[in-house]
């Protein structure tokens, strides 16, 4: 297995083996590349143990890995509190705040994490940065009402989204610039599972290191959806390393390496 792929098994794994137990009987399943792996672990816990519980998925991804996987599917509207909530992240700082709307899944996400007792994300240790914007450099993806994007997108610039590369350049923000997103295998903007447009906002460096301040600001945008700044949420974040161990942050700061 490609050493990422298997650094990812290897947090997904952990964080099921620590945070899905048996008396567990609503569990929420996040999206993006490491959640196949968190399916793959809760299914091996056996029949038995999946008979009677109900997975609640974010988007389409995660609602046919848990049908494939011979899982009860459930819904957010029938299953408004969960047990436990796993979930990916395109990037976690050492806060454990993170970034995640990578995949255009933001608002479910974030519906799923605030339902959880406990919430949980899994990476490679490719997203784990000390400040948010080290390692995911595309910008804060901001899902947005379609005919509002025009409006948002400028409101998100008088914020301080640099919408040329010298301006992102001078503030540190790696040359991105404010965007709508396209797709890249059609015509036309990307359109989330709710129907909305998805907005990518680099911030300057010093704003990144106040994620939950930029997420206030963004959030009370009119034409905003939702913001893929994921702030205060995380009871911890699971790293699987190149080295065959998984780094565990906790949310007092602590980092336990496990094997």
């Amino acid at each position: 297995m490609d050493p990422v792929e298997e650094a990812k098994k290897l947090a997904a794994f952990a964080a099921v083996d620590r945070h899905v137990s048996k008396e567990h009987r609503v569990i929420g399943i996040g999206s993006g590349s490491t959640v196949p792996f968190v399916v793959d672990r809760i299914r091996e816990q056996g029949e038995a143990v999946n008979r009677g519980r109900v997975f609640v998925p974010t988007g389409f991804q995660s609602q046919q890995l848990i049908v494939q996987a011979g899982l009860t599917l459930g819904d957010a509207s029938q299953y408004p509190k969960i047990d436990v909530t796993i979930d990916g992240a395109d990037e976690v700082d050492a806060q454990l705040n993170a970034i995640k709307g990578g995949g255009a899944c933001q608002l479910r996400e974030k519906v799923l994490a605030e339902a959880a007792d406990t919430w949980i994300m899994v990476a490679d240790y490719r997203k784990n940065s000390e400040t948010l914007g080290e390692s995911w450099k595309q910008g804060i993806p901001i899902e947005v009402a379609p005919f509002a994007y025009v409006a948002v997108l400028h409101r998100l610039a008088q914020l301080g989204s640099p919408t040329t590369a010298e301006q992102s350049t001078a503030v540190g923000a790696h040359g991105q610039v404010l965007t709508l997103r396209m797709g890249k295998a059609k015509a036309g903007p990307v359109v989330s599972d709710n129907g909305n447009f998805i907005i990518d906002a680099p911030f300057p460096r010093e704003m990144m290191q106040r994620p939950a301040e930029l997420l206030t600001k963004i959030k009370l945008l009119t034409g905003v959806v939702e913001v893929g700044l994921f702030c205060g949420m995380a009871k911890a974040a699971y790293f699987g390393n190149a080295d065959g161990s998984v780094s565990v942050r906790q949310t007092d700061g602590s980092v336990q390496k496990v094997q």
